[in-house]
Parts: C-alpha cells; structure tokens; sequence
C-alpha cells in the first residue's frame, strides 16, 4: 500500500554535514521524494511536533534540540517520502530512536549520540505510523509543498493575505 512518511534531517545532521550520506542511504528505499524544502524551527512548531512527549523531563531540552538551539543550526531538512510501505522502509534504514541501540548500519547507529544530559542526537526524525505521518506532513507542509494530493484539501481565497516578493 502507497503512504508518506515524514523524515526531518535534524539539526546535529545538517551540522555534522551529513545530509548527502543520509539521503544517499534514504534512496535504498526506492520511494518519491513529493515535498522537500529548509524549515527555521519556531518553538511552537517544535512543541507541536513532539506534543505527545509534553509531559516528559526532557520535552523542553528536546524542542531545543529541534529548533537548533543545542547545535548552532537552527534548521531542518523537512522531507516527504511516499511509495510502497513508506513508513517501515524509512524507519528500517533509521534505526532504533536511541543511537545506542539502533543497528550499527542504520543511520542513527552510524551518525547518532546521546549527550551527556540524555538527549538522543539521532539525526533523523521518521514517522511511526500513518496517522502520526498524516498528522506530522500537514504540520510541516501545504498541500502546495506536495507534488502528489496525499490528503484531502480545499481552496479558500484570503483577502487580506500578506506575502513576501522578491523586491
């Protein structure tokens, strides 16, 4: 069955320049990249992004983590893979959330840490499920992102939409 999954190229990633080696790996897969693009992390996004973990000790210091605070990168790599059993395939080839027990040939077991206060610095995000995919691809992306419509969407017209040019 076709799905999306959402994978995010996290700061420790894009700082480590390891963006080419993980996409390289990402292409094993064989799946669509169909949205693509560089995302400064405001906090309510990344608070958003891991809500499910608010009540967690670490919920403050992992927002950081994803805005950039921690490594002086205060970007992702938001992408949107889609084909056949999108999900399992980029979560197989990540690896295990904590680097220490991820595959050593996984991408987390290859590039990931965790710091000395207990972060994972695991350099990707991947979806878990379809739900969470659908839940996390509409919180990072338009349906304008997208080449492919993934989900259901409507137009609306905005009058007083304010936008920047090209000067």
């Amino acid at each position: 069955m076709s799905e999306a999954a959402l994978i995010l190229i996290k700061p420790d990633g894009l700082k480590k320049s390891l963006t080419g080696n993980i996409l390289t790996r990402l292409s094993e897969t064989k799946l669509e990249i169909v949205g693509s693009k560089m995302v400064r992390v405001p906090r309510s996004l990344a608070e958003e992004h891991y809500k499910h973990l608010k009540d967690k000790p670490f919920f403050n210091e992992i927002v950081q983590y994803l805005q950039g605070e921690l490594h002086d990168r205060k970007k992702v790599m938001a992408l949107v893979y889609w084909g056949e059993d999108a999900i399992k395939k980029c979560r197989d080839l990540a690896g295990a959330t904590n680097p220490e027990e991820a595959d050593p040939t996984s991408i987390r077991g290859s590039y990931g840490r965790i710091t000395t206060s207990g972060v994972y610095e695991n350099a990707v995000h991947v979806s878990s499920n379809p739900s969470e995919a659908e839940r996390e691809i509409k919180l990072w992306f338009s349906p304008d992102e997208l080449i492919v419509d993934l989900y259901p969407k409507k137009e609306v017209v905005e009058k007083e939409f304010k936008r920047k040019l090209w000067a």
